[in-house]
């Protein structure tokens, strides 16, 4: 009777041949074997279910106060800050959802790794100050009892961002709002900048702005590991798998001039499995949106945009895949180890990888020049044609150099204002965002975390302000323009 229900091979698949036996006779292999064998046997004795048939250790659970779509750098930021920030330890059960756990194609690991506090906005300066005092301090963060510290390899050489004559206005004014809140940046004129690196032409350089302090570049996909590895400690879940749909519940209201507006609550995430047609459906309280370039996918399975054109309810979200390319290129007689990234007055940017005069560097493309975001794969001839004659006229040295590799990656491309977006949906009123960094999002991760768990416990931003960054500014068309996006 017991072996009639048992799984399909238990009989046999459990009893080997053992060598001496006699022909036909059997006896049980016993590494292990027995004991599993009373643990199915147990489970379907009256009194108890018997689940043998189905596995669900690779599902989600059924309840979660928060999902987190999105398993890169800012999600996991945001699941960090929630289980750091919660009233005790276990209050708040947390799961990210991600659907590729290999990260492949996450824009954490394709980034170049990059921190300044070189911008026009204060709330981006403010992040990414918070975020090198994370960084500097991070195994006072992350730090996982009986696991190796973390080594983000940062390297502190500083950002030199170069300007035009028509630009320079721009880049004192920037450097005086840096300055206010407390970065440590200096203005050099072209005779001080080739005085400091001589290896640099500065022809059509009328100002360049150097960043003293905290700034430079870093390991991402430590960084990313290191978050990963540190939520896990603290009981966060995670899952492979595919948000396909929201169940929402509806209330109309009226707001004070009297206009019918209709708020979502989402009560439940369905979570499509890898590699399969079956999905699970997850309760929750929460909804954090961190899906990166994916982001306005999962907004529009909310119902967000699904208005008429100019309100609030069909404002959709603006943030879309930008394709991305970095190149690596081998140059003997290249700038010295002492050399910053460089952001060219051209876009063109470049640093140096490792001790053996290898550099990296792209350009972000023109609106024309925007490649096709349906695949990663590298355009070659843009480097040729677009790239490499500004870096060779700034450094004179590159007119020589090889490309040795390249490749490409997303940019979460906020087609707005370039600007994050942080905090609640004002229609779906359990969606947060931290999405839209269009290429600062891993550098300002540690406080978008933050900003968002605030919120999310809090009911308001605590730290850092950034009620700029709410959704609602796209409706109301209020745009808040960073000037320096590399």
């Amino acid at each position: 009777m017991i072996r009639r229900v048992l799984p399909h091979g238990m009989g046999r698949g459990l009893l080997t041949r053992r060598p001496g036996t006699r022909r036909g006779g059997f006896s049980l292999d016993w590494d292990g074997k027995v004991s599993e064998i009373k643990k199915k046997i147990k489970s379907i004795l009256p009194g108890r279910s018997c689940d043998l048939l189905q596995d669900t250790s690779h599902l989600p659970p059924e309840h979660s106060d928060v999902v987190i779509v999105g398993g890169g750098v800012l999600g996991l930021s945001v699941a960090y800050w929630l289980k750091k920030l919660e009233s005790r330890r276990g209050a708040i059960r947390v799961l990210v959802v991600e659907r590729d756990h290999t990260y492949s194609q996450a824009s954490t690991g394709l980034s170049v790794g990059g921190i300044c506090q070189q911008f026009s906005l204060p709330e981006n300066i403010q992040l990414s100050l918070f975020s090198a005092s994370f960084l500097r301090n991070i195994n006072e963060y992350l730090a996982v009892v009986d696991a190796p510290p973390l080594d983000l390899r940062f390297n502190p050489s500083g950002y030199l961002l170069l300007a035009s004559e028509k630009d320079a206005a721009a880049m004192e004014s920037n450097v005086k709002v840096q300055r206010q809140e407390g970065a440590k940046v200096s203005l050099m004129s072209p005779d001080q900048l080739r005085n400091k690196f001589p290896w640099i032409n500065t022809e059509g350089v009328a100002l360049a702005s150097y960043g003293m302090e905290d700034e430079g570049w870093f390991d991402p996909w430590c960084l990313l590991q290191g978050l990963r590895r540190k939520v896990q400690s603290l009981g966060v879940l995670f899952c492979q798998g595919e948000v396909t749909r929201f169940v929402s519940s509806s209330q109309r209201m009226l707001t004070t001039d009297d206009k019918a507006v209709v708020l979502k609550r989402i009560h439940e995430v369905h979570v499509k499995m890898d590699r399969s047609l079956e999905y699970q459906p997850v309760e929750c309280a929460i909804v954090i949106n961190a899906a990166g370039a994916w982001s306005a996918q999962i907004a529009a399975l909310a119902g967000i945009g699904e208005g008429p054109p100019g309100t609030l309810q069909g404002t959709k979200l603006p943030v879309e895949p930008r394709k991305r390319y970095v190149y690596v290129w081998h140059c003997p007689q290249g700038p010295g180890l002492e050399t910053p990234l460089v952001a060219d007055t051209s876009g063109a940017y470049f640093r140096r990888e490792g001790l053996g005069s290898n550099y990296l560097g792209g350009r972000s493309p023109t609106e024309q020049e925007e490649p096709d975001p349906a695949n990663l794969e590298v355009d070659h001839d843009f480097f040729q044609d677009k790239v490499w004659p500004h870096l060779a006229l700034r450094v004179p040295a590159f007119e020589t150099l090889k490309v040795q590799s390249a490749w490409a990656g997303y940019y979460d491309y906020n087609t707005f204002d370039q600007n994050g977006v942080v905090g609640p949906h004002p229609l779906v009123v359990n969606m947060y965002f931290a999405t839209g960094f269009s290429g600062h999002g891993l550098q300002q991760a540690p406080g978008v975390g933050r900003a968002v768990a605030e919120m999310v416990l809090k009911g308001r931003f605590q730290t850092i302000d950034l009620s700029p960054f709410l959704f609602t500014r796209f409706y109301l068309g209020e745009k808040i323009q960073e000037n320096n996006i590399i």
